[in-house]
Protein backbone atom coordinates (compact mmCIF):
# COMPACT_ATOMS: atom_id res chain seq x y z
CA UNK A 1 0.00 0.00 0.00
CA UNK A 2 1.11 3.44 -0.97
CA UNK A 3 0.97 6.61 1.30
CA UNK A 4 0.85 10.24 0.32
CA UNK A 5 1.79 12.14 3.18
CA UNK A 6 2.26 16.43 2.98
CA UNK A 7 2.24 19.13 5.55
CA UNK A 8 2.99 22.91 5.97
CA UNK A 9 5.87 23.80 8.19
CA UNK A 10 3.26 23.67 11.37
CA UNK A 11 2.78 20.42 10.49
CA UNK A 12 5.90 19.15 9.57
CA UNK A 13 7.33 17.57 13.24
CA UNK A 14 4.34 15.70 13.20
CA UNK A 15 4.54 14.22 9.91
CA UNK A 16 8.02 13.01 10.28
CA UNK A 17 6.65 11.22 13.57
CA UNK A 18 4.11 9.30 11.98
CA UNK A 19 6.55 8.87 8.51
CA UNK A 20 8.41 7.07 10.59
CA UNK A 21 6.30 4.84 12.19
CA UNK A 22 4.15 4.45 8.93
CA UNK A 23 7.93 3.01 7.63
CA UNK A 24 8.51 0.71 10.73
CA UNK A 25 4.63 -0.65 9.37
CA UNK A 26 5.92 -1.13 5.93
CA UNK A 27 4.19 1.23 4.16
CA UNK A 28 5.36 2.76 1.09
CA UNK A 29 5.65 6.52 1.50
CA UNK A 30 5.63 8.81 -1.19
CA UNK A 31 6.35 12.77 0.54
CA UNK A 32 4.91 15.65 -1.57
CA UNK A 33 6.38 18.32 1.17
CA UNK A 34 7.12 20.23 2.75
CA UNK A 35 10.56 19.79 4.18
CA UNK A 36 11.44 23.06 6.06
CA UNK A 37 10.09 24.66 8.81
CA UNK A 38 10.24 27.96 6.39
CA UNK A 39 6.43 28.72 6.04
CA UNK A 40 4.50 27.56 3.28
CA UNK A 41 0.93 27.91 2.39
CA UNK A 42 -1.12 24.63 3.45
CA UNK A 43 -3.49 24.42 0.32
CA UNK A 44 -0.28 23.66 -1.82
CA UNK A 45 0.31 20.90 -0.05
CA UNK A 46 -3.08 19.79 0.86
CA UNK A 47 -3.86 19.11 -2.99
CA UNK A 48 -0.71 18.04 -3.96
CA UNK A 49 -1.72 14.98 -1.18
CA UNK A 50 -5.56 14.67 -2.19
CA UNK A 51 -4.55 14.71 -6.12
CA UNK A 52 -1.92 12.01 -5.34
CA UNK A 53 -5.36 9.78 -4.03
CA UNK A 54 -7.66 10.98 -6.43
CA UNK A 55 -5.59 10.04 -9.00
CA UNK A 56 -4.37 6.45 -8.52
CA UNK A 57 -0.53 7.72 -7.52
CA UNK A 58 -1.35 6.62 -3.52
CA UNK A 59 -3.70 4.57 -1.64
CA UNK A 60 -4.27 6.61 1.05
CA UNK A 61 -3.27 9.99 2.12
CA UNK A 62 -2.40 11.92 5.13
CA UNK A 63 -2.13 15.65 5.65
CA UNK A 64 -0.44 17.98 8.44
CA UNK A 65 -0.46 21.39 9.47
CA UNK A 66 -0.72 23.50 12.79
CA UNK A 67 -4.25 22.16 13.46
CA UNK A 68 -5.29 20.15 10.92
CA UNK A 69 -8.17 22.76 10.05
CA UNK A 70 -6.69 24.35 6.85
CA UNK A 71 -5.46 21.47 5.26
CA UNK A 72 -8.23 19.46 5.56
CA UNK A 73 -10.80 22.02 3.92
CA UNK A 74 -8.08 22.33 1.12
CA UNK A 75 -7.70 18.45 0.49
CA UNK A 76 -11.25 17.85 0.39
CA UNK A 77 -11.51 20.57 -2.61
CA UNK A 78 -10.17 17.61 -4.89
CA UNK A 79 -13.37 15.39 -5.95
CA UNK A 80 -12.80 12.18 -4.65
CA UNK A 81 -11.32 12.38 -1.68
CA UNK A 82 -13.19 12.34 1.59
CA UNK A 83 -10.39 13.63 4.10
CA UNK A 84 -11.28 13.27 7.81
CA UNK A 85 -9.78 15.36 10.63
CA UNK A 86 -9.54 13.57 13.55
CA UNK A 87 -8.38 14.07 17.10
CA UNK A 88 -9.52 10.96 18.62
CA UNK A 89 -8.62 7.33 17.99
CA UNK A 90 -12.98 6.85 18.03
CA UNK A 91 -12.76 9.70 15.45
CA UNK A 92 -10.57 7.58 13.27
CA UNK A 93 -12.00 4.61 13.69
CA UNK A 94 -16.04 6.29 12.58
CA UNK A 95 -14.10 7.99 9.56
CA UNK A 96 -13.24 4.78 7.92
CA UNK A 97 -16.01 2.35 9.56
CA UNK A 98 -18.55 5.31 8.15
CA UNK A 99 -17.25 7.63 5.85
CA UNK A 100 -14.48 5.97 4.02
CA UNK A 101 -11.98 8.54 4.46
CA UNK A 102 -8.99 7.97 2.29
CA UNK A 103 -7.36 10.99 3.75
CA UNK A 104 -6.43 12.04 7.43
CA UNK A 105 -5.46 15.09 8.56
CA UNK A 106 -3.90 16.04 11.53
CA UNK A 107 -2.71 18.97 13.75
CA UNK A 108 0.98 19.41 14.43
CA UNK A 109 0.11 21.71 16.86
CA UNK A 110 -2.75 20.03 18.72
CA UNK A 111 -1.81 16.51 18.19
CA UNK A 112 0.62 14.77 20.35
CA UNK A 113 2.79 12.67 18.23
CA UNK A 114 1.23 9.68 20.45
CA UNK A 115 -1.67 9.87 20.55
CA UNK A 116 -1.48 10.78 16.40
CA UNK A 117 0.16 7.44 15.62
CA UNK A 118 -2.65 5.66 17.54
CA UNK A 119 -4.89 7.88 15.12
CA UNK A 120 -3.06 6.62 12.56
CA UNK A 121 -3.14 2.99 13.19
CA UNK A 122 -6.80 3.02 14.26
CA UNK A 123 -7.47 4.78 11.17
CA UNK A 124 -5.38 2.60 9.05
CA UNK A 125 -6.53 -0.85 10.56
CA UNK A 126 -10.45 -0.31 10.18
CA UNK A 127 -12.30 -1.18 7.57
CA UNK A 128 -15.17 0.50 5.86
CA UNK A 129 -18.61 -0.91 6.98
CA UNK A 130 -20.63 -0.53 3.62
CA UNK A 131 -24.02 -0.93 3.77
CA UNK A 132 -26.02 2.60 4.38
CA UNK A 133 -22.69 4.30 4.64
CA UNK A 134 -21.61 3.50 0.92
CA UNK A 135 -24.63 5.56 0.13
CA UNK A 136 -23.84 8.42 1.66
CA UNK A 137 -20.27 8.19 0.37
CA UNK A 138 -21.60 7.59 -3.16
CA UNK A 139 -23.66 10.99 -2.39
CA UNK A 140 -20.38 12.63 -1.27
CA UNK A 141 -18.78 11.74 -4.38
CA UNK A 142 -21.19 12.79 -6.41
CA UNK A 143 -21.19 16.61 -4.68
Amino acid sequence: MIIAVASDHGGLELKKAVKAHLAERGYKIVDLGTDTPDSVDYPVYGKACAEAVAGGKADLGMVFCGTGIGISIAANKVKGVRCALCTSVEMARLAKQHNNANVLALGGRTTPADLAIEITDTWLDSEFEGGRHLRRTNMLDEM
